[in-house]
Order: C-alpha cells, then structure tokens, then sequence
C-alpha cells in the first residue's frame, strides 16, 4: 500500500533574551567578565553589583553547572532556525521505507484481428474449419472489411498454404465471423458492413427504413 508517514516535533521557542542569556552562560570565565565589562562601558545605566557573600557562593556554583549542563542538551540549531516547517519522513514517489514496492498491474490489450480470432475459439468449429476461419480474419483490414474476393483466397490457400477448399465453405465461415463484434465486421464493402450493423439492431419503422436505403439507393 501508498501511505505517507507525518513525523511531528513538539518545540519550545526561546525568546532573543533568553538565547543571549544561554550564550552567555556558555562563555568561558574569563571571557565572560570581558564580556561584561564591555557592557559595562557601553552602558552607563548598569551598575557592577557587589560580591556575594562566600556562604551562597558555592550554592551558585551548583546552579552554574546545573545550567551549564542542560545547555549543552539543547540542539541550537532547532531554536535557530528561521522556519518550522513539518518534517515529512517519505522517500521518492512517496514511498516510505518500509513500504512494499507497488507494482502497477500491466493491461495486455487484444488487437482486433486477436479478439476475432479469441471469439472464433469459442465456437463450435473443427480444427480444419478454425484454420480456414482464422485466414479468413487475416484478409480482413483495419476497417473491418474483406476487400479481397472469395476466388482470390481459395487460390491463396492452394498455393501458400496447401490447403484446399471451395468458395462455398468459406462464405459459410464468413457468416460466422460477421456475427462476431463488433458489427459490422467482415462486410465485402461499406454498404454491407452497415447492413450487417443495422441487422443487429431491434427492428423497427427507422431499422426498416434505413436498411431498405441502403439496399436499394446506396
């Protein structure tokens, strides 16, 4: 199956203050009274508070460290970044990793002489009257029609083939595969091909109609 996995972080935020004051937190011992000095200077507002007393001062020392340690836990990259775009955990084409690989089922379609020939074997035929039929379906062009005559065809499989019939037997096989679909098919020419569409209909006055049009002034 296709599935797309949503991986969530929950973040906290630091305000600009709060990060100054980690960084500070950070900075090596001298470097930090440097740093304050600075501020000191560049600030008149500020004034150097005194010294605490000794007995706080190893109590402060505990809670520097303290600090100190839960910074170094903090990833400064997530609290950095400019955006907080949701990390998506998806392969190419969505895949995850543990996804099967989807195979698309392939659609082998028949072409039309195939599905001629795939109709002719269901019917009731021998294999002599089945080989006869199937040439038949091979004479027959894309539009359908049998543009070559029934004379030409017993020559054919004469010569080509060695096999030897009438003109007779070959009309009988032909009226089977012009009930084959679609319609139509196996007509000698376009008016019989319509003929043979319009004799698959429901008869009626329009059916009528237009088969007597196309018998008497096509």
């Amino acid at each position: 199956m296709l599935k797309q996995t949503l991986s969530q972080k929950l973040q906290q935020k630091l305000s600009p203050q709060q990060i100054q004051l980690m960084k500070l937190v950070q900075l090596p011992t001298q470097s930090l009274e440097a740093r304050i000095k600075q501020e000191l200077e560049e600030n008149p507002a500020l004034n150097e508070g005194r010294e605490k007393q000794e007995d706080n001062f190893e109590n402060d020392n505990s809670d520097d460290r303290e600090v100190r340690d839960s910074m170094e836990e903090i990833n400064w990259d997530d609290y950095l970044r400019d955006d907080d775009i949701p990390e998506y955990r998806t392969r190419a084409n969505n895949f995850s990793v543990d996804d099967e690989l989807y195979e698309a089922p392939v659609v082998v379609s028949e072409s039309f002489h195939e599905s001629l020939i795939s109709q002719l074997r269901l019917r009731n035929l021998s294999e002599e009257e089945l080989e006869l039929a199937i040439y038949l379906v091979g004479t027959i062009d894309d539009d359908g029609i049998l543009r070559r005559s029934m004379e030409d065809i017993v020559d054919d499989l004469a010569f080509s083939q060695g096999v030897f019939t009438d003109e007779k037997e070959l009309e009988r096989l032909l009226m089977i595969i012009q009930d084959l679909d679609p319609a139509g098919v196996g007509g000698r020419d376009l008016q019989e091909c319509l003929v043979l569409q319009l004799e698959r209909k429901t008869p009626s006055m329009r059916v009528n109609l237009a088969l007597s049009i196309l018998e008497d002034y096509f």
